[in-house]
């Protein structure tokens, strides 16, 4: 009865107690369980609190090894988290860590016995026998060990009874990478091996040419593709060596390749991949693979300057690869540098610990390389092993458990038993799909504010207007805005409607109608058959290299035209062209030499510059282009002719006239006729230089005429303004032009050159400039004015080189638009300086074409002008958040030649996206027969093309039309990019950031916002490019990881060209 009476009570509560649980279980949908669960956790959390452990550092007694198992910085994470921590007095001596900062940290510092007395003892080295006996029984050791090497050692410290972790068994798989102190080690051995070997070598790594001659590149490789063959690598090309690479493992290409090295092949095909992402042992490869191997490695050594080896198998003697007679044949005064040295070595000659040399060849065997960058190496240890020891429990609970991956992997003996080897991890399953990025409602537009700004500038527009009537010093200069303001506003609505498969004509075509600089130059001319004084040769030349801009842009732009037509286009007779031309020059010519009609000049004058717009609008569609083309002539000729007829030369003069203008038409035209089509976009920036120069030139040739007349002239002070304007656009956009054509031939460097304080040097240039044009103005003395003028041009040239130095490769489009917009205000300048209305008209509209084209092309990448212009290396969209950049992991798949042809027969529908990767390759060739043979064949195949593809605007259009490819099925990225999904197949060929998924789904990418192309939606796509490196952009490509995408690398042109054969193979035709 009392047994009843007792338990009755305990029965009701318990009841209670499983009706409240009941009841908090039942309210998880509105608290969140995370509570509940971690509270669970806290209340029945296994193993020692964090605040009852002391954790010992003892100082490192190996011979030579300058480490500390814990920085200060590791430390101080400990001891919050509740740790108590005894540092052996002068244990971070060596590693630059000194008593003081351990105690400012927390830590106590104490003895050799009190270190080791702890509960838990971190150390880098594995105990020596001497120091097993200084550890406490049922203390913790974690450290490197090798147990497998050492099993004298594992036997005594299990006479301790003790538990061991060793820091070399942790298992690689993706969670353990933070405790992952081999990888640490090894990434700086990989760096201290190159630093070692290019102090012993008797050479620069990089190549130089100086005034003593030519100074190759050394030759390095290195055996082995795991981390600190990878810090090699990285080290040696940064250094400027050419670099060789050798792996057994196949899937270490890619991260060989991504580094920049060569990756080289024997020729027995033969897998050497290994358990736990290690290589096997050679001697468990064929025979055959054997042989061929260390044929590879005889042929490396004989050629190589510097050989650096890292192979390594887990639990034995590193194998013997390098033997004495390669080291007999290598070069005098070449370096091998050892990393397996301390564990037997790589090179049969390696003395491990010594450098020395055999042979005069010197041998690196140092076993402590790590140690030799100390501060670093402990930095580095110390957060892998503080947190691993973090990872084990839970709660601020120290606890062993081995349902953790990471503590059994590592966990060599546990309460003084041996523990048998840990079963192999678990593959790490796949990542989930990145999140994406939660949109914000836009917020409602603000009317007022919109309005209210619009009002302002209107306001600021037409009180300009007014501004410039005030000071304007006659009608000529009102009437000569008016015009420049018109001819805006045409060009500006003109060039929106030019399709953008016409971009590269287009800029073809200004650049010719540019040309009409030689009108400056003709009005300047003087003398007889040869110029007599400065004046008349500036104006000889400008009118000479304007003439090469007139004859190059025209055929250029003719033969891009033409690559546009197809078989089934109707016959053309554009020659008859020349009867409008021929009929305005004939009347013209009748009207002058009667002498009565004193305005026809400025009436050919109007016609030329409506002929001009023609040209402009005719290149809106293909239907019309060749017509602009044709008008853009007539145009030219027409404004020619004019001025002609308005100076009236002599014939002496005019055959000096003719002269200039006709060897630079011939020699444009020449150039023009063959120019390899790949190289347009270099040509175009050449010849914008060409304006830029005789800008300057009629410049300086108009203030020599004109200056004795300024004390006299009431426009003087317009005159000298449009002067010093005039000569700084034309000196940056020649300067500027010329760098631009060196980067895009390959001449200088495509990546950015960030100079230090740029923009402070850049804003003293414009300072200088506008100190000397306030000075200019005041002035009437000739010299101080040409001293003003000389001043301009330098400053003005400098900027060019500053500016367009500091643009990347990717960004060139813009540079080139840029710069042919440049070019027609030059051309702008020149005409209210001259007081010539076509000069300013043709000027007006390509300074707005070009700036049209600029906007677009910006809009195409998200960017402003000014993040271009002046951002130098890619600063990020408009869009970029301006956090971290989203880690792009997982593994690619490799398709072959035959793989990729079944896909592509299979396909009914392909779409391929070409990159710059194909004009470098010329692949356009083999893509264009291989998809008039699928079409023929019934698989629908089209084009999709990204504004910035390419060098210029539209040059990917023009190669495909060059190739032969019908310009109806190449559509723009906003005609095509609604049709990804429905598609079976997408070939992208050398492109990169234009198909970059991170620009949709990562806020934090450098290219956020991006509109791309959206390949990734399609239900297979095939990746062409040489390797899985970044693009220009220098981000990480996530579809490159996709589970629909095959990566084919290689060479285009040649994987192309095998394309082509093996899908008529496929077919039976051959």
């Amino acid at each position: 009865m009392l047994i009843q009476l007792t338990s009755a009570p305990l029965l009701t509560n318990i009841t209670t107690n499983v009706q409240k649980l009941t009841l908090r279980c039942s309210r998880v949908v509105r608290n969140p369980a995370r509570k509940y669960c971690q509270k669970a956790e806290k209340e029945g959390a296994r193993g020692i609190p964090y605040s009852k452990l002391t954790i010992g550092v003892p100082k490192e007694t190996f011979p030579l090894e300058k480490r500390v198992a814990l920085s200060p910085a590791a430390i101080q994470n400990l001891i919050k988290k509740g740790f108590n921590v005894n540092v052996e007095e002068n244990a971070g001596a060596e590693s630059k860590f000194v008593n003081d900062q351990y105690t400012s940290a927390g830590a106590k510092v104490v003895k050799t016995q009190d270190a080791y007395k702890s509960d838990i003892i971190l150390k880098v080295r594995a105990p020596s026998k001497e120091e097993v006996g200084n550890f406490k029984a049922g203390s913790t050791l974690i450290s490197f060990l090798y147990p497998k090497q050492n099993p004298d050692l594992v036997k005594l410290l299990a006479a301790q009874n003790m538990n061991v972790l060793a820091m070399d068994m942790i298992p690689r798989i993706s969670r353990a990478q933070t405790y992952d102190a081999l990888s640490s080690m090894g990434n700086i051995a990989g760096y201290k091996a190159v630093i070692e070997a290019a102090n012993a070598f008797g050479r620069f790594f990089t190549g130089q040419i100086t005034a003593a001659g030519k100074v190759p590149p050394a030759k390095v490789f290195i055996i082995g593709g795991g981390v600190a063959g990878l810090a090699a690598i990285g080290a040696s090309k940064a250094m400027g060596a050419v670099v060789s690479a050798y792996d057994v493992r196949p899937a270490a290409r890619e991260q060989i390749e991504s580094q920049g090295a060569k990756f080289l092949e024997v020729s027995v095909k033969e897998s050497g991949a290994g358990e736990g992402g290690y290589a096997k042992d050679i001697s468990e490869m064929s025979q055959e693979f054997q042989d061929a191997q260390k044929a590879l490695y005889a042929k490396m050594c004989a050629e190589s300057d510097v050989v650096i080896t890292t192979a390594l198998v887990p639990g034995k003697k590193a194998p013997i690869l390098i033997t004495k007679e390669m080291v007999d044949a290598m070069k005098p005064g070449s370096v091998v540098v050892d990393l397996a040295a301390e564990a037997g070595g790589n090179i049969e000659t390696t003395k491990p610990g010594e450098i020395y040399k055999y042979n005069d060849v010197t041998h690196i065997g140092y076993t402590d390389l790590p140690s030799r960058l100390p501060t670093q190496s402990s930095t580095l240890y110390a957060n892998n092993i503080s947190k691993l020891l973090l990872s084990m429990g839970a709660n601020d609970h120290f606890f062993l458990d081995h349902e953790d991956e990471v503590v059994r992997g590592s966990l060599i003996i546990e309460n003084g038993q041996i523990l048998p080897p840990a079963p192999p991890p678990k593959l790490d399953a796949a990542p989930p799909p990145p999140p994406k990025a939660a949109k914000k409602d836009a917020p409602p537009p603000d009317k007022f504010a919109s309005t209210l700004r619009e009002s302002f500038l209107y306001s600021a527009g037409l009180s300009g207007l007014v501004g410039l009537g005030m000071i304007s010093p006659g009608p000529a200069f009102t009437t000569m805005c008016t015009t420049f303001g018109l001819s805006v506003i045409v060009g500006y609505h003109t060039v929106w409607n030019v399709t953008p498969a016409l971009h590269s004509p287009l800029m073809s075509v200004t650049n010719a109608i540019s040309g009409i600089t030689a009108v400056g130059g003709l009005l300047l001319m003087g003398g007889g058959y040869t110029p007599t004084n400065s004046i008349e040769v500036l104006s000889f030349l400008a009118a000479f290299i304007s003439s090469i801009n007139i004859g190059g842009g025209f055929v250029v732009t003719q033969r891009m035209l033409d690559m546009f037509k197809r078989p089934t286009d109707p016959k053309e007779y554009n020659m008859m062209y020349a009867l409008p031309a021929g009929a305005a020059l004939g009347l013209y010519s009748t009207a002058v030499m009667s002498g009565g009609y004193p305005d026809i000049h400025q009436a050919l004058y109007f016609a030329a510059s409506l002929c001009a717009v023609g040209a402009l609008t005719g290149l809106s569609n293909q239907k019309t282009s060749r017509v602009g083309n044709a008008l853009g002539m007539i145009g030219v000729s027409t404004g020619v002719a004019a001025t002609l007829g308005l100076l009236q030369p002599s014939m002496e003069n005019f055959t000096q006239m003719a002269a200039a203008m006709g060897s630079g038409g011939l020699l444009g035209s020449v150039i023009g006729k063959t120019i390899d089509v790949t190289r347009l976009p270099q040509m175009v920036a050449m010849f914008h230089s060409l304006v830029g120069a005789a800008a300057v030139m009629t410049c300086f040739a108009n203030f020599m005429l004109e200056q004795p007349h300024f004390a006299t002239d009431p426009a003087a002070n317009v005159t000298k303004t449009f002067l010093y304007l005039g000569t700084y656009i034309g000196g940056v956009t020649f300067t500027g032009s010329l760098i631009a054509f060196g980067k895009l031939e390959g001449k200088l460097k495509s990546d950015p050159l960030i100079l230090p304080g740029r923009h402070l040097f850049n804003g003293t240039m414009i300072s200088s400039y506008a100190a000397a044009g306030i000075y200019y103005m005041m002035k009437d003395d000739p010299n101080t004015g040409l001293a003003c003028l000389g001043l301009a041009t330098a400053v003005s040239g400098t900027m060019g080189v500053t500016l367009t130095s500091a643009i990347g490769g990717a960004d060139m489009p813009v540079v080139i638009t840029v710069l042919n917009s440049y070019s027609g205000w030059a051309l702008c300048a020149e005409g209210f300086m001259l007081n010539n209305n076509l000069m300013t008209v043709v000027g007006a509209l390509i300074g707005s074409s070009g700036a049209i084209l600029s906007y677009i092309m910006c809009e195409a990448m998200n960017r402003s002008l000014t993040n271009v212009i002046f951002g130098g290396l890619n600063i990020g969209t408009r869009a970029h958040a301006g956090g971290d950049a989203m880690k792009v992991t997982g593994t690619h798949t490799e398709i072959d030649v035959p793989g990729a042809v079944e896909l592509i027969a299979e396909a009914k529908d392909i779409i391929i996206t070409p990159g710059y990767g194909l004009c470098v390759a010329k692949a356009q060739y083999p893509i264009a027969e291989m998809v008039e043979f699928l079409k023929n064949k019934g698989i629908n195949c089209r084009f999709g093309i990204h504004p910035v593809a390419g060098r210029m605007p539209g040059q990917l259009n023009v190669l495909l039309a060059e190739a032969g490819v019908p310009y109806d099925i190449v559509l723009e990225m906003d005609e095509i990019n609604e049709d990804f999904p429905e598609t079976d197949l997408v070939l992208v060929i050398g492109a990169n950031d234009t198909v970059n998924s991170a620009a949709e789904t990562d806020p934090n990418s450098s290219i956020a916002g991006m509109p791309v192309l959206r390949v990734w939606k399609s239900k297979n796509v095939i990746v062409m490019k040489r390797s899985l490196g970044v693009g220009y952009a220098n981000v990480d490509n996530p579809i490159f990881f996709n589970p629909n995408t095959d990566m084919l690398l290689g060479d285009a042109k040649k994987t192309c060209d095998a394309l082509l054969a093996k899908v008529k193979q496929h077919f039976g035709e051959e």
